[in-house]
């Protein structure tokens, strides 16, 4: 399992949020970071076919250092 950080451009929406409620989101004034454990590189997958699904402009993907979650 490993850690991510992924960047979207603009703030979603409650309704969008709870499409990835397996991250926990920091909403800020141009962008959407979810953080989050995921078990595998396919659940990564998910995530970012989700974000391609919804049109959402993906900026930056990270695995985080083993033990980091914050952002």
């Amino acid at each position: 399992m490993a850690t991510y950080e992924i960047r979207v451009r603009g703030r979603l929406s409650d309704a969008l949020l709870d499409s990835f409620e397996e991250l926990r989101p920091e909403v800020h004034n141009v962008e959407t970071v979810l953080v989050g454990r995921l078990p595998d590189q396919p659940a990564l997958h998910g995530v970012l076919y989700r974000i391609q699904q919804f049109g959402l402009e993906l900026i930056e993907v990270r695995q985080l250092p083993r033990g980091t979650e914050t952002i």
